[in-house]
C-alpha cells in the first residue's frame, strides 16, 4: 500500500506557496505474494532429471596384449589420446616401419567421428532400421535393447582399442566415449598404452626419424 505524508509548516498560509508531499509505498504484502508465488512453482513444475549415459565398457583383465593381436585386422582401430587435443590412431596391427600407418585427427564431427561411421558403416545403417521400427511402435523397447546388442556385438563390427598417453587429459577420454556411443560401437575397451604406441608417436612427430636411425644401426646384410 501507498501512503501520502503532507509536511505542514508555519509558512503555509502563504499564497503560492507548494505542500511537500512524501511517498511512502509499504512492500511488506508483496513478501506473502512472493512466497506463494514461489510455493506453487515449486509444486507445479517437474525438477530437471539428471542426464547420464550408460557405458557398457568391458573390464580391464578382459582384454589383453595377446588377445589384441587376435582381433581381425581389418576390424581393429587403435586410438591413442595425446597431446592438445590430438588423436593418433592406426587400424589392425601396429606398422613400426612405416610411419604413414599413423595418422592424427582430433574430436570434431570431421574427426573421430567420420573415421569411426565409416568403419562402421554397417552397424550404423542397421541401427537406423532398427530406431525406426522402434519409433513406428513394431518392437517393444526390451526387443530394441536384445537386437542392439546383437547388432553392435556382431563379429562384423569394429573393435576399437582406446589408448592414452600421459599428455592427454580426463576431458579427452570422456569425449572418446562420447564419440563410442554416437557411432554406435558395441565393442570397445580402455587399455594402457605400450612402448611400442609410444614409438609410434614419438616416430610420427619426428617426420619417421626414429625408424630411419635403427635403419642405420642395423643395416641389412
Amino acid at each position: 500500500m501507498a501512503e501520502v505524508n503532507t509536511d505542514k509548516n508555519k509558512d503555509d498560509g502563504k499564497k503560492g506557496k507548494q505542500k511537500k508531499m512524501t511517498v511512502r509505498v509499504d512492500f511488506t504484502p508483496m513478501v506473502d505474494m512472493n512466497m506463494l508465488l514461489i510455493t506453487f512453482f515449486m509444486l507445479c513444475t517437474s525438477l530437471s532429471k539428471p542426464q547420464t549415459m550408460e557405458i557398457s565398457m568391458p573390464s580391464k583383465d578382459q582384454v589383453t596384449e595377446a588377445e589384441q593381436t587376435k582381433v581381425k585386422a581389418s576390424k581393429a582401430i587403435t586410438l591413442l589420446l595425446g597431446e592438445d587435443n590430438k588423436i593418433y590412431y592406426y587400424f589392425g596391427e601396429p606398422d613400426y616401419e612405416h610411419v604413414e600407418s599413423l595418422k592424427q585427427t582430433d574430436y570434431s564431427p570431421t574427426g573421430l567421428r567420420d573415421i569411426l561411421l565409416a568403419r562402421n558403416f554397417d552397424v550404423v545403417q542397421k541401427m537406423k532400421e532398427l530406431k525406426l521400427k522402434k519409433l513406428d511402435k513394431e518392437i517393444s523397447e526390451d526387443e530394441f535393447k536384445k537386437q542392439a546388442s546383437e547388432i553392435k556385438g556382431s563379429k562384423d563390427a569394429p573393435v576399437v582399442l582406446i589408448k592414452a598417453t600421459d599428455d592427454a587429459s580426463y576431458r579427452n577420454l570422456v569425449d572418446a566415449l562420447d564419440e563410442m556411443q554416437i557411432c554406435n560401437i558395441g565393442k570397445y575397451a580402455i587399455v594402457d598404452i605400450t612402448d611400442g604406441d609410444k614409438f609410434l608417436v614419438d616416430n610420427l612427430k619426428s617426420g619417421g626419424e626414429l625408424t630411419k636411425q635403427i635403419a642405420r644401426s642395423n643395416p641389412k646384410k
